[in-house]
């Protein structure tokens, strides 16, 4: 039997340094375990040579640092590579799997060739991305208009969340969209560093944090991820540990506004530590958190919140359905309301040993169960 051809697009490539995406194509590629499929990778990179990752085939597309459009051209470039590619080797039943929706208004053209070449067009519609506050109007309006063209011309719609897939079926039942869920995953490995461990003491001394006194958050510095509602409530509430939060800030506007509007630079307890690229470390910092906070409003399912419930025995989510769905019992939940984060703070501040133990176990469980990477990539496989 002819192996099936699997092309992705749209990660910035493996192997993977950050990203939902990127994780999402390392783990597709290294836990495979259907002999009959062959991946083929598309890269960010300097130049444009290929090379071999765990038995895929990646290859990097060269992208001018033309700014916010520059992951436009990066799809489109790697889409004319994959069709050349296609053509010369003659393959017959490939599948081009496009991570979000960015190239809309091209893609009918492109669809066109794919059908001639028999190449089935999948398609992940990602989160709401004409959603987010970093756009300006111009940028969302195509967003939206990318996104609809995308669905249109999908053979495969493949939807992290089943809000997402709601979302698409409702908005766009003109195109009878055929749409899957499947979910992100993440996995319950813990970390390999130990309590006393020089690089884990080091960081906690650098930022004057002790193990289990502190409330965490790890994510993009975005509006839409609402830094200032957690801020803002965390100053409100009563609590003596420290609200850690691990975020790439380097100063930005978005950064000064903040602070201008907060003053969370006049409480000792709120910290901005920067970035923690070693994964290792950074499972451990969510292993000895006492709590999580998750704020995030827009997208499908986010990898931080699976880890956050992989590794955090508490966690707090933004009550919005994307939290909910991924979580369930499992998580606390606030809103945006004032006083309503603050309060669940001080109530968690002086939850039992007990009820600690039953959310962290519900919440490993929940991991287990529905968004094993194991279970994620059987999925994917048997759907390719």
């Amino acid at each position: 039997m002819e192996k099936r051809q699997i092309f992705i697009i749209g990660s910035k490539g493996i192997p993977a340094q950050y990203g939902g995406f990127e994780t999402f194509v390392e783990n597709l590629i290294t836990r495979k375990t259907n002999k009959d499929i062959k991946y083929h990778v598309a890269c960010m990179g300097e130049n444009n040579r290929e090379f071999e990752y765990n038995n895929a085939r990646c290859f990097y597309i060269k992208v001018p640092n033309i700014g916010p459009a520059r992951a436009v051209y990066y799809d489109l470039m790697a889409l004319r590579h994959c069709i050349k590619y296609i053509k010369e080797n003659n393959i017959k039943n490939g599948i081009i799997y496009i991570l979000a929706c960015r190239i809309g208004p091209f893609i009918g053209h492109y669809k066109k060739i794919l059908k001639k070449l028999g190449v089935k067009l999948y398609i992940n519609p990602d989160g709401h991305e004409w959603k987010r506050a970093k756009w300006n109007a111009l940028i969302k309006k195509y967003w939206k208009f990318s996104e609809k063209l995308m669905v249109k011309h999908a053979d495969v719609l493949i939807c992290d969340s089943i809000n997402i897939e709601n979302y698409i079926k409702e908005n766009y039942k003109k195109y009878n969209p055929n749409t899957i869920f499947i979910s992100y995953g993440s996995d319950l490995t813990k970390s390999s560093l130990a309590d006393n461990d020089k690089e884990l003491q080091t960081w906690y001394q650098n930022n004057n944090i002790r193990a289990k006194e502190y409330y965490l958050v790890v994510g993009r510095f975005v509006p839409e991820n609402n830094y200032e509602t957690m801020i803002t409530e965390f100053m409100r509430s009563n609590t003596s540990k420290d609200f850690i939060l691990i975020t790439n800030v380097s100063q930005s506007k978005f950064y000064n506004n903040l602070k201008e509007k907060t003053h969370f630079d006049e409480d000792k307890r709120i910290k901005f530590v920067g970035t923690v690229y070693n994964q290792n470390l950074l499972k451990k910092i969510r292993e000895n958190a006492y709590a999580y906070i998750h704020g995030h409003e827009v997208g499908g399912t986010n990898p931080s919140l699976l880890e956050a419930l992989a590794s955090t025995d508490l966690n707090l989510l933004l009550d919005v359905g994307f939290n909910k769905e991924v979580a369930e019992g499992a998580a606390m939940y606030w809103n945006k309301e004032e006083k309503n984060l603050a309060g669940l703070i001080d109530k968690v501040d002086e939850i039992s040993d007990e009820e600690m133990e039953k959310y962290s176990k519900s919440a490993k469980d929940r991991i287990q169960n529905e968004y094993s990477w194991e279970k994620i990539i059987e999925k994917y496989e048997k759907v390719f």
